[in-house]
């Protein structure tokens, strides 16, 4: 039986000894305030990290936050790479667009989306790109026009045609995918059991880390390694290289209390340079590749950079 403060995610709930979370760490209109987080990444330049949430992105630029130009869309299993953005969600009320989404993609930083279809049919909470070759990868829990059966997904031509992968040997209840940035069959699953590999465009998966739940996980823009958020009695942030007999190699995290990772994002003009944000809504930068953390936001409470 797990101990009384095992942290333990399921059907949308960080669940804790001392009581529950939301799942996905939120955002007021005027980004004062991180009502919700759906995802991080930083902008192709590295100048700019955008959080997407119930409504809009919200921008860190300059030490400062804002709300990005755009519509406020309720944006959902967020993705970046090289080139665009790519999100699922609901759209916002009164701006016209069917909803859900399904698939859409921003080409300007998210001042506008295109729709890559089945729009009005699902909704993908779980999403995940490659940062360079623009591959696609999604988990749908039901049928639709273009898929025929629930589970993984892929698209490398923005969705006009889509494969669905067998994920055998994947065990565990699926929190995050993550694809490498320039080898689309290498994909990473994050779940309760642990971190899994797969080197067939997810058909079939290894197990690489066990003994710990994995919440998310992103693959360093080099390619050689994994960044991935764990929990097993207290939340770590570890690197697992993808050479043979790799271990993985933990990495520092500031003090958190009853919180973990939720997602990771390398900037990718400075790779030293990372930031994290947790189910508590706080958000961290990295100066020094995972050595020393400044906050960005606390608890949701927005701040000026303290990263010179």
């Amino acid at each position: 039986m797990q101990s009384k403060r095992q942290l333990i995610i399921h059907a949308g709930l960080l669940l804790l000894g001392l009581g529950t979370l939301p799942l996905t760490p939120a955002l007021a209109a005027d980004a004062s305030t991180l009502t919700h987080v759906h995802g991080l990444s930083y902008s192709p330049d590295g100048e700019r990290i955008m959080i997407p949430s119930h409504h809009g992105l919200a921008v860190f630029s300059g030490g400062r936050w804002s709300m990005a130009p755009g519509p406020a869309h309720d944006y959902m299993g967020y993705s970046a790479t090289r080139d665009a953005l790519y999100s699922s969600g609901h759209a916002a009320p009164g701006s016209g667009r069917d909803t859900p989404f399904g698939l859409i993609k921003s080409s300007d930083g998210g001042l506008s989306w295109k729709n890559l279809g089945l729009e009005g049919e699902s909704d993908f909470h779980t999403l995940g790109t490659s940062y360079a070759t623009g591959a696609v990868y999604v988990f749908n829990h039901g049928v639709n026009s273009r898929m025929s059966q629930s589970g993984i997904h892929h698209t490398r031509n923005d969705g006009m045609q889509w494969k669905h992968a067998a994920a055998k040997g994947l065990v565990g209840d699926l929190k995050a995918l993550a694809v490498h940035p320039d080898d689309a069959d290498i994909v990473a699953a994050a779940t309760l059991s642990g971190l899994y590999l797969s080197r067939d465009a997810a058909q079939t998966f290894s197990r690489v880390v066990g003994g710990r739940q994995v919440l998310t996980s992103a693959f360093d823009l080099d390619g050689q390694s994994l960044l991935f958020s764990a929990y097993a009695g207290k939340p770590s942030l570890l690197r697992f290289g993808l050479a043979p007999g790799a271990a993985p190699q933990a990495l520092s995290l500031p003090a958190m209390s009853e919180d973990a990772v939720a997602y990771i994002a390398q900037n990718p003009v400075r790779r030293d340079e990372l930031a994290i944000a947790t189910f508590k809504r706080s958000v961290y930068l990295s100066k020094d590749g995972g050595r020393s953390w400044s906050a960005i936001a606390v608890a949701g409470a927005t701040r000026a950079s303290e990263v010179k």
